[in-house]
């Protein structure tokens, strides 16, 4: 089977996608039994592959690529190997219309010395990205969901107050959970 995929990138992330010595690029087609495609004046990337079916993978080089084009490195982004992560991306465009809006609306879930982020990482688990006019969260289904609220409680101006006392619920019922869930095993 026959696989192309074309994804235009920023050229600031051209360099992080190949890495030094290709190093980035060369993990992603051995991971995934893609080659990757690089024009490195214009962002343009094509994945291709041409391995079995059950050989490839190339949605998560796909994945993978997007989340280095949005300002993961490459040791963040790699974590989208594992079968049960995925990638979500927020456009705050669709939030916003002026660039100063744009940038207040950053900085809200950025914080001040990027506390807000940083919490939002911690308690649910997930790892984020903000990169241009975009949010983007890589992590399993339920911190996904648990970050997305945080994000989402703060474009639409809750209290950061608000947000980390969903956070810190969210994160007691998902330790609960797994109690849970543990002691039902033994």
């Amino acid at each position: 089977m026959s696989f192309i995929h074309n994804i235009k990138i920023p050229l600031d992330r051209v360099g992080v996608l190949v890495g030094k010595d290709g190093k980035v690029k060369e993990m992603i087609e051995k991971s995934c039994k893609v080659r990757l495609d690089i024009d490195g004046e214009n962002g343009d990337i094509i994945i291709r592959s041409n391995a079995s079916v059950e050989e490839m993978n190339p949605f998560k080089a796909v994945e993978v690529v997007t989340a280095i084009a949005k300002g993961f490195s490459p040791d963040r982004a790699k974590r989208l190997f594992d079968e049960d992560t995925i990638l979500q991306v927020i456009d705050l465009k669709e939030y916003t219309k002026s660039r100063e809006s744009l940038e207040r609306i950053k900085g809200r879930i950025i914080g001040s010395k990027g506390k807000s982020r940083r919490l939002i990482e911690e308690l649910s688990g997930a790892d984020i990205s903000i990169y241009g006019h975009y949010v983007a969260i890589i992590g399993k289904e339920e911190e996904i969901r648990i970050a997305n609220n945080a994000v989402s409680m703060l474009l639409h101006g809750s209290e950061h107050k608000s947000v980390y006392n969903m956070l810190q619920d969210a994160r007691r019922k998902m330790k609960e959970d797994k109690m849970r869930l543990w002691e039902g095993r033994i």
